[in-house]
């Protein structure tokens, strides 16, 4: 089978490999759809995410959704032919975090297409995987395999709002409007959100939030006095979800953010100064989030039922062969939101 392997940054190659052997509880699922990540695109520009380097070749990708061309043994409730959204989260089980319900810190963790142990965990962008059958989630016969393959990503969102709490009737803040950034604003709409306002530094991503349900956008590079009006009576906004990474939107979030309200941190970016006396006399809750666990098969069924539109999201779809192309374009803001590749 092909798979899209990373050697290091900017070396990106097309490598055959032996298919695996289907185990007692897996199935084979043919890839037919695989999203570009964020961490896909820093494994690839920069050879590694912060201090995480590429240190053997690695198979990426981790938004993948294709269809079932083989059963293991004592597998119950799929079938060849079945269409399937497969999650990369594949904790162990066993650990005290697993035990505590707390699966996306699992001590053990093999999430798809990650360089942080040693050997690496190799990745889904590949022709052929054998996955665990509990990581597969069928996909209704409506919704297309592209679609299929934003549940991760969607999951990551929906983990974020779950980390907020209710956002019934909430004044929210996004900053940061890639893929994530998106999605969330997408989540927070479906969880009852009153309004949502989002924020980035660049025109085409903030007319894509506007298409998808975001009540107000801001250009904060060219008009970044528009946000800081929310500042008046020491905020506007019950929950800020930023997205980006940036210490400046993070310092900004916080000035327009009303007391008592929620910042939950959803961007990963370096090390950053936070102004605590502002934290401390708005009382503030910061919150982190990470990954996702049973949020997967929730952002599956929301798919399925259409409670959710992710297509507006999908820039371009390339095939397998131009990976490189594909990794280049989802690169460049100003083209592109969300690029899959074809393993068909």
């Amino acid at each position: 089978m092909k798979t899209v392997v990373i050697h290091a940054a900017k070396d990106l190659r097309i490598e055959d490999r032996e298919t695996e052997a289907v185990g007692p509880g897996q199935v084979e699922v043919a890839i037919q759809a695989g999203g570009i990540c964020g961490s896909d695109l820093h494994y690839y520009h920069e050879g590694g995410i912060g201090a995480i380097r590429v240190r053997e070749p690695m198979i990426l990708g981790h938004e993948v959704a294709g269809t079932i061309t083989a059963l293991g043994a004592s597998v119950n409730g799929l079938a060849i032919g079945d269409r399937v959204a497969v999650s990369p989260s594949r904790p162990c089980s066993a650990c005290d975090y697993c035990l505590k319900g707390m699966q996306n810190h699992c001590l053990n963790m093999r999430f798809y297409g990650s360089a942080m142990p040693m050997p690496h965990i190799q990745g889904a962008f590949r022709q052929r995987l054998v996955a665990e059958s509990w990581q597969c989630h069928k996909v209704a016969d409506n919704v297309s395999i592209n679609e299929a393959a934003f549940a991760e990503p969607l999951a990551v969102t929906l983990h974020a709002v779950a980390r907020a709490g209710s956002l019934l009737n909430k004044r929210v803040l996004v900053t940061g409007c890639g893929p994530i950034g998106a999605l969330i604003i997408i989540a927070a709409r479906a969880h009852g959100a009153r309004e949502i306002v989002a924020t980035d530094v660049m025109e085409p991503v903030l007319a894509k939030v506007r298409e998808i349900g975001a009540d107000r956008t801001i250009n904060v590079a060219e008009n970044a006095e528009q946000l800081a009006a929310y500042s008046a009576n020491k905020g506007y906004f019950d929950v800020m979800f930023e997205a980006s990474g940036n210490e400046r939107a993070m310092r900004s979030g916080l000035e327009v953010l009303r007391p008592r309200g929620i910042l939950v941190q959803v961007g990963l970016g370096g090390d950053v100064s936070i102004p605590q006396n502002l934290v401390v006399s708005k009382e503030i809750d910061m919150r982190g989030s990470f990954r996702f666990h049973e949020e997967f098969g929730l952002a599956v069924d929301m798919i399925n039922r259409r409670r959710v539109d992710v297509k507006p999201l999908l820039s371009r779809t390339y095939p397998l062969e131009e990976a490189i192309a594909a990794f280049e374009i989802a690169g460049d803001r100003s083209q592109s939101m969300k690029v899959q590749l074809s393993f068909e």
